[in-house]
């Protein structure tokens, strides 16, 4: 039974409990090779999830970006490793309904473990978690199994036309139960049971952390870290969530400041209308390195400071601050946003 009272962010930030600040394993990675790159550092054998880590993002001008603890490198790794993640072929079905199948490659390399310890390792060390896989599956690695799955996960079209005309009583059953008890049979089997020796070494890397156990007793709080949700972040939960560092009342730059945070509410209102260039996501990855709000919440509390010395927008990702330009007109300030959030080439400290 889950414990009444207890948050999402307390049961990660005791998951966090045995990192050692005082030590790191470090990355090194190359956007343009992420994948080959995330592997090699999981791999090292001086790497350990107790560690922190420090993440060295080579940009195109080889100029190296640095961060650790609550460094933006390390977020936005962390948001990367997930998004490459969904995508390799250790999972099959429709985007945000993934499963684990199983690939005699990716057996050879570990893959499921790694996968699992990623997941554990992203939402322990501050990240996102991933978003991407079916209720069905995470509720079976909870200990929940509640069968739920269509026909639409099934991607091999000979098999979804058999279960299609089994659903459409082509085939002879006694009763629609029977019909019905026919198809999730074969979809448990096809999505769980067939795949139950890569389930289970995926299984093991989620233990990392003691996360899976910690899934386990707190499903209801954990389990949609893991599987899709339609919900994204509005315009209104980021105005909300950063703070505004404001000058005196009366003086002339609280009303530059004053007037840019009117542009700063009506800009994000267009990001979310799809009216501008870039969407609510970009601009909280632009600040943070995260494009979603992480499972252990974001420390520092994001602000906002004003610039009076760039026309465009800056980012100091490692204390979560974005820093508004103060201009004359909201078409301008609109085009500018657009412009430095778009060829923003990283998320750096500075």
């Amino acid at each position: 039974m889950e414990e009444t009272g207890i948050t999402l962010p307390d049961i990660v930030a005791n998951l966090s409990l045995p990192i050692d600040h005082k030590k790191v394993s470090r990355f090194n990675i190359s956007r343009a090779n992420f994948w080959d790159g995330a592997v090699r550092g999981f791999k090292r054998t001086t790497y350990s999830e107790t560690c922190d880590m420090l993440v060295k993002f080579t940009d195109d001008t080889g100029v190296l970006e640095e961060g650790i603890d609550s460094g933006g490198p390390r977020r936005e790794f962390l948001t990367l490793l997930m998004k490459h993640l969904k995508d390799r072929p250790i999972f099959d079905g429709p985007e945000g309904h993934r499963f684990l199948v199983y690939n005699a490659n990716a057996v050879r390399e570990d893959e499921y473990y790694l996968a699992g310890k990623m997941i554990a390792v992203s939402v322990v060390h501050g990240g996102p978690g991933p978003h991407f896989l079916s209720e069905d599956l995470v509720h079976y690695l909870a200990g929940q199994p509640s069968f739920k799955a269509t026909n639409s996960l099934i991607t091999d079209e000979e098999i979804g036309k058999a279960l299609q005309e089994t659903a459409g009583c082509l085939r002879h059953v006694a009763t629609v139960e029977e019909k019905k008890e026919i198809v999730s049979d074969y979809l448990q089997w096809y999505i769980i049971d067939r795949n139950s020796s890569v389930i289970e070494r995926f299984r093991d890397g989620l233990s990392t952390l003691e996360f899976l156990n910690a899934l386990q007793q707190h499903p209801t709080l954990l389990a949609p870290v893991l599987y899709h949700s339609e919900s994204r972040i509005t315009a209104s939960e980021l105005q909300r969530l950063f703070k505004t560092d404001l000058s005196p009342s009366g003086s002339n730059r609280r009303l530059k400041e004053s007037q840019t945070m009117a542009y700063w509410a009506d800009y994000l209102l267009d990001c979310e209308e799809d009216q501008a260039a870039v969407s609510v996501e970009d601009i909280l990855m632009f600040a943070t390195g995260l494009s979603s709000l992480p499972p252990s919440g974001l420390e520092p509390l994001p602000q906002i400071e004003f610039l009076d010395d760039s026309v465009f927008p800056m980012a100091n990702a490692c204390s979560n601050t974005l820093k508004l330009p103060l201009l004359d007109s909201y078409t301008l300030f609109k085009s500018q946003m657009d412009f430095g959030i778009q060829n923003s080439p990283g998320f750096g400290c500075f």
